[in-house]
Parts: C-alpha cells; structure tokens; sequence
C-alpha cells in the first residue's frame, strides 16, 4: 500500500482534469444563474466568482426581492423568469446553471437549449425519469453540452479515492456503507411551505435530495452502474406526510458489491462512504455536506492513516471544471445521459419501497 498511497496522495488536491493555465484565462465563461435560492446566493455565487474560468452576469428568480437584494450586491443584471425564456439579455451569457426546484429545471433547460447555451443544472435532473428524458433530449437535439451538479465528483478527495481503488490499495471491493443525514427543517429552515416537502416539485424528499449524493458518488468511486435496487421509506412526523422523511437502500453493483445506504431529513447531521476491500477500508467522513471539510482515512490490518489534505471550496471546483471543460472544448463526464442512470435506480428505490421487491434498473418505471 506504501508506494500507491504516496503516488496517489501527492498533491492531493491537484485537478487531474485541468489542461488550460487559469492565470491565462482572460475570458471566462459568462454564466446566467436561474433560482436564488439559499444555496445560490451563499455557495454557487462564490463558486463562480472564485472559478478563474466562470464569472455571474445575470440572475433571475420568481421572487423579484431575491433579483433585488442580489442585485444590489453584486454586479449582475437581473431579470424576469419570462425574460430570461424569451432570452432577452441572452447576449450577457454563454451558459446557464439551474438551482430551481426539480419540477421546473425542464422548462429552464428548454429555454436555455433554445437559445444555444450550454447547461450546468443542478440534480436530481427532474422529477420523473420520463421529464429528465425530455431534459437530456432537449440538449442534445440543440446540440448544447449538459453537465448535472454532481459537485462530489470534482472533490479532490473523491478523486483520489477513486484513484486509490483503481490502483488497487483496497483489494477486490466486497461492499460500501454509506449515509447522509440532516435536520432539514432546522438546518434549512423551519417553515414547513418549502418545495422539498412538495412532492409535485421535489419527487420525493429524503431518497431525492440526499439519496443521490450516496448513489452517485458510489457509482463514480467504484466506475460501475448498479443493476439492482431495493428500498425502505417511512415518514413519522407530521411535515413529511406527503414525502419520504428517512430511507434506506441497497444497490447491487455487477460482481456482487452491495452498497447499503441510508438517508434521512430528520435525523443528527453526519455523512459518511466507507468502501471495504479485501486489502483495506477507504472513508470520506464528512463526506457528502459542501459546508464541511472533508475527512479522510486509509485503514489497513488494524492501522489507521488519516490524511491531513488543503481543503478546497467544492462548489468552486465545481464551476471550475464546468468553465474550464467548455472553454477546453471537453466533454463532461457528469452528462445528462450519466444522470438518467441515476433517476432510473431513484425511482427504482421508491418501487421497491411500494411493493417491497428489489428493482431490476433495467424494468424500473
């Protein structure tokens, strides 16, 4: 393990997808910001500006205050959702990111697709796998690149997880426990009218908003697509009755890895991906939260080996790889057809948690 672990744990945090200089960046990518939300205003509007290879120029949101007070601060134009379909300042940007609710990315992608723009929309791609279908198509029949948020596969620290499985430090993988939980209406906000508790907007809670984070990010560590899923939901207090409030799920990846997940809106805060091999365990723990550093841990034959890492901003990393790729002229691994594998085992989860039987993705409605 000795000589893998230093080859891949040097420069940790080193963006093995970087091919341009970001000090030669002189035009970065112009990017339009649909939704204003929280997560908008203190995470992806940072990330843009700290990317050498994207910059914020306009914004829009139903809630005209939002446009107002982000407006105010920043130099940004704002606009109308109307105006932004109709494309009325379409020449103040080359690309689009959307943080909206998941019921409405179709529309803002659509419009996006139509006046030629490229497309970083954040995930689940949409509600159904049938309306996330539409989404992929409207792109590639607009002949725009799509990428979806997933912000953990541009984490150095899951790269070199990644890198270190694939070195084979861990041996054969036997299986992955993964979890991620969050008091949702403290950490949040406690007013129970929010999208997230609307299944029409949200498609579910618990499985949707935190469920991918594990499902994706397994899927890229291991380079594998699950075959196979089984879940559990429940819901006890009363703000979740219409949506999954905890959940737990099996994936079943080809050569028999299971990944045991659970997920939950109404539990202590903690996230956590343990991958077991024959040779040794690998952790993220904190793994999952943007808001945390994150941690980890090489275990082997009973000795612990905590790496001291540079954390990054991820949600920077994130933008950065989404500017560099377009200015690059590179193709995203984070596509929307990548995505679709992703809504397909979600649904398959809410299936299986109806009927009680494991899923095969192939037959998932």
């Amino acid at each position: 393990m000795d000589a893998a672990f230093a080859e891949y744990l040097d420069e940790f945090t080193r963006r093995d997808w970087e091919t341009l200089a970001p000090d030669a960046v002189t035009d970065p990518i112009r990017v339009a910001v649909v939704g204003l939300g929280w997560f908008a205003r203190e995470w992806a509007l940072p990330g843009i500006a700290r990317s050498a290879y994207t910059e914020a120029t306009v914004v829009t949101d139903v809630d005209a205050a939002a446009v107002e007070s982000v407006t105010a601060e920043r130099d940004l134009t704002g606009v109308t959702p109307d105006e932004f379909r109709s494309g009325a300042v379409a020449d103040e940007y080359d690309a689009v990111y959307i943080a909206t609710p998941n019921a409405t990315h179709l529309e803002y992608v659509e419009a996006a697709a139509a006046q030629g723009k490229a497309v970083l929309c954040e995930k689940p791609l949409e509600v159904t796998p049938e309306r996330a279908r539409r989404l992929v198509s409207a792109c590639r029949d607009a002949d725009v690149p799509l990428m979806v948020g997933y912000r953990m596969q541009t984490d150095p620290a899951v790269r070199r997880l990644r890198d270190l499985l694939d070195a084979g430090v861990a041996g054969e993988v036997t299986h992955v426990h993964a979890t991620m939980s969050q008091t949702m209406l403290g950490e949040l906000g406690s007013d129970t009218d929010q999208w997230r508790l609307d299944p029409e907007l949200s498609g579910g809670c618990a499985v949707m908003d935190l469920g991918v984070y594990p499902l994706n990010t397994t899927r890229f560590a291991l380079g594998a697509d699950p075959v196979r899923v089984s879940g559990r939901t429940r819901s006890e207090h009363e703000a979740f009755a219409d949506v999954d409030e905890h959940a737990s799920f099996r994936l079943e990846f080809p050569g028999d890895v299971d990944a045991l997940c659970t997920v939950s809106q109404n539990a202590q805060h903690a996230s956590r991906l343990e991958v077991t091999g024959t040779d040794a365990r690998l952790i993220l723990d904190p793994a999952f939260y943007e808001r945390e550093d994150r941690g980890f841990a090489v275990v082997r034959d009973g000795t612990r080996v905590d790496v001291d890492f540079e954390q990054v901003h991820q949600i920077e990393e994130e933008f950065a790889y989404f500017g560099h790729q377009l200015l690059a002229g590179e193709p995203f691994h984070s596509d929307g057809e990548h995505a679709l594998t992703d809504m397909d085992a979600l649904a398959g989860v809410y299936e299986s948690a109806e009927t009680g039987e494991p899923v095969d993705l192939g037959d998932a409605k």
